[in-house]
């Protein structure tokens, strides 16, 4: 049985990837730590314990931090809606939220238990890095970190050149990319094109007739239109659930291998860009793998797998 922490932001791509983590029963959950991004903490972590109900699953939530290191807080409700959850007004959960913050939680929980837990982060990398930087011992507890962020030397999602999880706290993607953590990048690129869901795959992810299933394609409405009428996608991109996927079953990665990455971390317009040294030409040690391309057939088989 693998062990996961989840440390999320959690809007509805998120909620879907919480889902998919859930359902697999070879993984256990042994806790959600939440951040800011998507939406503020608070409404990110009310998501997560909604889903948590949905899904019938006793997990502990720990709220984290509320904004970057030095930027101002960028929620992306343009793209979830203002609730991060297409604007649903689900109802409140009720479990409530550990009085434990998640910075704590998550140096706690890993060093009782070093190299037993792997990490997955679906959002900023806020909480793991101040965390980090509270106890640099960390980057050696922690089983294994896999962080769906960054567009691997590809179009950005919100600048030309960075995506939104990166972008929104690049100082803290610093930090972690050069903690020495064993870690790998599941970049948003990954869930577009063939990866993302058609209006008949839709369907029939609707059509497997259960709560959860609605749920999953009802909370993204609103960022299938952002993603038709910003980024020119003619279906569903699923960034989390694409890397949660790829973290549950990693046959799905089929162009994967180690580099060193960096991230700008300046105020000119790079700032968040995930750079990666995929020719090698910087000599420099390589410091994360970098999953470039996925079986999207495959992705696609296991989203319905945990969703029936």
């Amino acid at each position: 049985m693998r062990r996961l922490i989840i440390d999320t932001d959690t809007a509805s791509d998120d909620a879907v990837a919480l889902m998919m983590a859930i359902a697999d029963p070879k993984v256990s959950i042994d806790a959600i730590t939440v951040v800011a991004g998507n939406v503020g903490t608070t409404q990110a972590s009310l998501n997560a314990r909604f889903v948590l109900q949905l899904c019938n699953a006793n997990v502990p939530v720990y709220n984290g931090c509320p904004a970057p290191w030095l930027q101002t807080h960028a929620p992306a409700d343009w793209f979830h809606g203002q609730d991060g959850m297409g604007d649903k007004h689900y109802p409140a959960p009720v479990q409530a939220a550990e009085s434990m913050h998640a910075v704590q939680a998550l140096i706690e929980r890993f060093r009782a238990e070093p190299g037993e837990i792997e990490l997955v982060t679906l959002g900023p990398l806020t909480n793991l890095a101040c965390a980090l930087a509270m106890e640099p011992e960390l980057a050696s507890w922690i089983k294994h970190t896999w962080v769906m962020g960054g567009a691997a030397n590809t179009v950005g999602n919100v600048t030309p050149a960075a995506e939104y999880n990166i972008w929104c706290d690049p100082e803290a993607a610093h930090r972690v990319l050069h903690s020495g953590t064993a870690l790998t990048l599941l970049g948003w690129e990954l869930s577009c094109d063939e990866a993302t869901l058609s209006d008949a795959e839709m369907q029939q992810v609707r059509n497997l007739n259960n709560e959860r299933a609605q749920v999953a394609m009802d909370c993204n409405e609103h960022a299938l239109r952002a993603v038709r009428e910003l980024q020119g996608q003619a279906g569903l991109a699923l960034a989390d659930p694409v890397a949660m996927a790829v973290v549950l079953d990693e046959s799905i990665a089929t162009d994967i291998g180690d580099y060193f990455v960096d991230i700008a971390t300046g105020n000119d317009n790079t700032r968040g860009m995930t750079i990666v040294d995929k020719l090698h030409v910087t000599g420099r040690a390589a410091n994360a793998r970098v999953c470039h391309a996925i079986d999207a057939v495959k992705w696609k088989s296991l989203l319905m797998s945990t969703l029936s």
